[in-house]
């Protein structure tokens, strides 16, 4: 199957900067701002092709691992980072984040790019390498990455390009080398530094870096997939796991049903997405084990139409998207984001519906334990005679992973 793999990436990178942002307050498009000034500064560096484009993904996911570091190693207790600069000195995330790539579909090799991209031209990064052991790569991630923090807010004004010449000032030689500096001069001047703007950034950092569809095999479909999964899965361990348990439970539904092998790889990837937008909800709502109050709900519901946004941005994603965002909507109407009715749900967006309740129903949780495959079936029984959901396929969901749940 053909995917936008950079669009997926960049997407992805929305979904970081939503968790960074909340967590540890660094500005919207950050990781996109990073990924533009990277691949401007690799330009002057006779950096150009494929190389160009695995800048791109490194530069965007360079903190793919943050959520995870904070549930792992800090327990998912928050408080035990105060400011953004203790972040930048851990070198865990950067282990995670080398780890969560090696599986992605990559041109050339970005061994260690993600591993040191926090290291400083000294050597007082957090593994102690300094700039000559360091890929060139890593090395631009790191200045385009702190550069942005230190300097960059939502206006850039002369007073930005100051702050940038000062922050050069202080740290060439010790935080950043010389090489990478004097490119970033080349690649920026003041008025092209100050034409980074938001509402341009996306139209600047693809007229960089064009955008071609790759052909992936089912495997680096389940990678991305999963990379993806994980990052929402992570964000709140209430819902761990719950992402790669519904595009399973999607890939068995659709062999079962008769699909042919792409829409099966397609409702793989639409079940490993569809909770995608939950990354911009906040945690005191994601996490609460009782009932909602109905302001709560009313935030809740709209993680569907943040999955619709961010998917949006994908090219020739339609499809995928829709089926992925469409998993609260009911036949009858009453369903959410965009309230659409059976005339307007084809087949795939039913399954996804089904699936995402199986799966929730059946996966246990920190305050609940699962529900057995017969009561699960029989609440989906009750929600078709209801008329909120697909009679046909919710006896297929029975058929399927009672087969399933047997032969196991």
């Amino acid at each position: 199957m053909k995917l936008d793999v950079l669009g997926l990436m960049a997407a992805c990178s929305y979904a970081l900067d939503c968790v960074e942002a909340e967590l540890v307050h660094v500005t919207n498009n950050h990781a996109k701002r990073v990924a533009y000034m990277s691949v401007s500064i690799a330009g002057k560096m006779g950096v150009a092709g494929e190389s160009l484009q695995d800048l791109a993904v490194c530069a965007l996911l360079h903190d793919n691992a943050l959520t995870q570091y904070i549930q792992e190693e800090l327990h998912n207790d928050i408080s035990q980072i105060t400011v953004t600069n203790k972040i930048q000195q851990l070198g865990a995330h950067c282990s995670l984040g080398e780890r969560n790539i090696q599986s992605l579909p990559f041109h050339t090799n970005v061994t260690d790019v993600i591993l040191y991209h926090h290291e400083n031209a000294d050597g007082s990064g957090p593994f102690g390498k300094k700039w000559t052991e360091v890929p060139l790569f890593a090395r631009i991630i790191h200045l385009c990455d702190l550069l942005d923090i230190a300097c960059i807010s939502r206006r850039l004004t002369a007073e930005t390009w100051e702050k940038v010449q000062h922050f050069f000032q202080k740290t060439e030689g010790t935080m950043f080398d010389k090489e990478c500096v004097k490119a970033f001069y080349k690649a920026f001047s003041e008025q092209d530094f100050l034409m980074i703007d938001d509402d341009n950034l996306d139209k600047m950092l693809w007229d960089k870096v064009p955008r071609i569809m790759q052909e992936l095999s089912l495997g680096q479909i389940k990678a991305v997939a999963n990379f993806f999964a994980n990052i929402v899965d992570y964000k709140s361990p209430f819902t761990s796991t719950h992402s790669i348990g519904v595009a399973d439970c999607a890939e068995k539904l659709a062999r079962y049903m008769g699909f042919d092998e792409e829409t099966v790889e397609k409702m793989y990837l639409a079940g490993a997405l569809h909770d995608i937008g939950k990354v911009a909800i906040g945690n005191e709502i994601l996490e609460k084990p009782g009932k909602l109050t109905d302001e709560e709900f009313q935030d809740m519901k709209h993680h569907a139409a943040y999955s619709y946004y961010i998917l949006s941005g994908i090219e020739d994603f339609e499809e995928i998207r829709d089926w992925a965002a469409f998993h609260h909507e009911r036949l009858d109407g009453t369903g959410y984001p965009f309230g659409k009715t059976a005339s307007e749900l084809n087949t795939q967006e039913r399954m996804m519906a089904c699936v995402d309740i199986y799966q929730a129903l059946t996966e246990s949780r920190p305050y609940k334990n699962g529900m057995s495959h017969e009561k699960a079936c029989a609440i989906l029984t009750d929600m078709a005679d209801k008329g909120w959901i697909d009679a046909d396929i919710a006896a297929d969901v029975d058929k399927c992973f009672g087969t399933a749940r047997i032969i196991a």
